[in-house]
């Protein structure tokens, strides 16, 4: 899929924009400031996926912080900022890889200059983060809570950076509203060439804050639309990496990974699939090869309906068959299945260099 061409932003050697792959974001939840679980936190996050992390910097003593987090750490290090143009200062100077402003609260020109001129001097990218909860009080009450506030509450900061030189730029206008924020980053991509930060902002549990997560993000970037994602969970942020891989290999736009298919299953489903095809997504979680493997409730959607898999089962009548693109391979007791079926995945994996 080929999507709208960008500018590209380098934050701490990882490229935003420019036609390169979606990045995936999280944030930390740990007080930047406890190093010790901050760090933690953010190596489980790259783990798991992550190829930019945030902090929140909330005082001094976190600004301070990510000096040593730096060190401890080995992916791109965002500092959040609302309300104070000098704790975004100390932050930079103490080699955050790039910093996240709030239109609606950073202050005015005065205090944005302040921000622009350390941004300049460290040669790092800036984040302009609009979203429906701090959209600047001028623009709300000339266009209302609308995509149109949050759009020109973003671009008339993105201005006073260009005025004093700041041209690394990734803008973001977020809501807790699907539509909301669909309509808004839809109207940003036609009036800018920054990259674009996609997400829905305070999304929910983890139930729903994936659900809506994936029909904003999805419906944007099946658009060509998005650069970098942030799915925003009330949970561990890990899993916030996971969810975001998954709607990136929805979309489309990430293929090295094992594909697992499988039925709802139905009255005609006589064995365990449903925990078969569990198990089976959580062995395969970390594959990094393009791989397509099929567990099927019965035979009538069985090979036929999973034919361009690699591998896979199908169930009934007491016993299961383990199929290979589409062709029957070996037929198995029920009891025997698992079993039988798991070599086969290891066997198809170490074929692929895994």
């Amino acid at each position: 899929m080929i999507g709208k061409k960008t500018r590209a932003v380098n934050v701490g050697g990882v490229t935003l924009g420019g036609g390169t792959p979606v990045k995936i974001q999280s944030m930390t939840t740990t007080k930047t400031s406890d190093i010790e679980r901050t760090v933690a936190q953010v190596a489980a996050l790259e783990n798991a996926g992550c190829e930019i992390v945030r902090v929140a910097i909330l005082d001094e003593a976190d600004a301070l912080a990510v000096k040593t987090v730096k060190e401890k750490i080995r992916i791109p290090l965002v500092a959040d900022i609302h309300f104070s143009p000098k704790l975004a200062v100390a932050a930079i100077e103490n080699g955050a890889d790039k910093v996240r402003i709030n239109p609606g609260n950073i202050g005015g020109e005065k205090e944005i200059k302040l921000v622009a001129d350390c941004i300049k001097r460290h040669s790092i990218p800036v984040r302009v983060g609009s979203n429906t909860g701090s959209i600047e009080p001028r623009f709300l009450k000339t266009y209302g809570r609308s995509e149109r506030a949050l759009v020109e509450s973003a671009l008339y900061n993105v201005g006073i950076l260009e005025k004093y030189g700041v041209h690394d730029i990734v803008i973001s206008v977020k809501a807790s509203s699907v539509p909301l924020t669909t309509k808004a980053y839809r109207l940003l991509s036609e009036k800018t060439d920054y990259p674009l930060h996609l997400g829905v902002t305070e999304a929910g549990t983890t139930e729903m804050g994936i659900v809506k997560s994936a029909v904003g993000i999805g419906s944007l970037l099946l658009d060509g639309i998005g650069d970098t994602v942030r799915v925003s969970l009330t949970d561990d942020p890990v899993q916030e990496i996971y969810a975001a891989k998954n709607i990136l290999r929805a979309a489309g736009l990430d293929e090295n990974y094992a594909e697992v298919v499988s039925c709802p299953t139905c009255g005609r489903c006589t064995w365990e699939s449903m925990s078969l095809a569990q198990k089976v997504t959580d062995f395969v979680r970390g594959v990094k090869k393009r791989v397509k493997i099929a567990v099927m409730g019965c035979v009538v959607n069985g090979p036929g309906e999973a034919r361009d898999a690699d591998l896979g089962i199908a169930g009934g009548n007491g016993s299961c068959l383990i199929f290979k693109k589409g062709e029957p391979y070996k037929k198995v007791s029920e009891e025997q299945a698992e079993r039988e079926f798991f070599k086969e995945i290891k066997a198809l994996l170490n074929e692929n260099g895994n």
